[in-house]
């Protein structure tokens, strides 16, 4: 199937540079040390699929040429891969309808609850509002466009959150722990994308040597780390990790 992943941003929770840190990467000049934060999109011959809607989202999409989204997808409710939202107004114009979101129960929640100007009797008449249409997810796999998708039932610190298997690639971002129940999940992946948020681990976060360690385990053909912090130079870091790895950057895509 002809597929194309990209990486929208492939920052922390603040992003690189960091406000007010004047060390080496947050002063670099090397694009690949600009990180938006994390999120996603599937190009797919039915559609574009969107895995997250960080703060930078027109930005991320602007800058990726990306005219429409035809879905969202949500790992979960944190203000990094969620406050974008407010920015699917455009794409609800352009899809002249309401944007499918395929989210749990909580996530749906939380989005009824901070952006509530969407849901009020008010918000139709007013007009330039976000238009959505909440599509309830759980473990099983779910259709999307063309495509199944897998939910990958994931611990960050005490929050139970998602990654999504496409076929033989799985995207795990802000993970602290794999549960054993997931792991007969990423059984055949070969394009593994998976947190790394800094040199040591985090109550939150796999570190460098966590990421290793699942890629190790899952030995895919690729792996790409995503979700770092302004511990990590591009440079440095890609020249450090055994072959078959290597960090994710803003603008990155490929075919799948």
């Amino acid at each position: 199937m002809d597929r194309t992943f990209v990486f929208l941003g492939t920052g922390t929770s603040v992003g690189v540079p960091m406000i007010g840190c004047d060390c080496p990467v947050c002063r670099s000049d090397n694009p690949k040390n600009h990180r938006y934060r994390s999120s996603a999109l599937v190009q797919t011959p039915a559609g574009n699929i969107l895995i997250d809607t960080g703060p930078e989202l027109r930005l991320q999409l602007v800058r990726e040429r990306i005219g429409v989204v035809h879905a969202v997808l949500y790992t979960h409710f944190h203000v990094d891969h969620l406050y974008g939202l407010d920015d699917l107004r455009i794409v609800a114009k352009h899809l002249n309808g309401p944007v499918p979101l395929f989210c749990t129960e909580e996530v749906e929640r939380v989005i009824r609850q901070t952006f509530s100007y969407a849901f009020t009797d008010e918000a139709a008449p007013i007009g330039f509002v976000p238009k959505l249409y909440f599509h309830r997810i759980g473990p099983e796999p779910f259709a999307v466009l063309d495509q199944t998708v897998t939910p990958i039932p994931l611990l960050h610190s005490s929050f139970n959150v998602f990654g999504f298997r496409f076929g033989d690639l799985a995207y795990c971002t802000d993970v602290s722990e794999i549960p054993d129940e997931s792991w007969p999940l990423l059984d055949g992946v070969r394009i593994l994308i998976i947190d790394a948020l800094r040199y040591k681990s985090h109550p939150a976060h796999f570190g460098l040597n966590d990421a290793l360690d699942v890629i190790e385990r899952v030995n895919p053909e690729r792996a790409y780390l995503t979700h770092m912090s302004h511990e990590f130079d591009y440079e440095t870091l890609a020249a450090s990790l055994p072959g078959g790895v290597e960090p994710a950057y803003d603008g990155l895509r490929f075919r799948f």
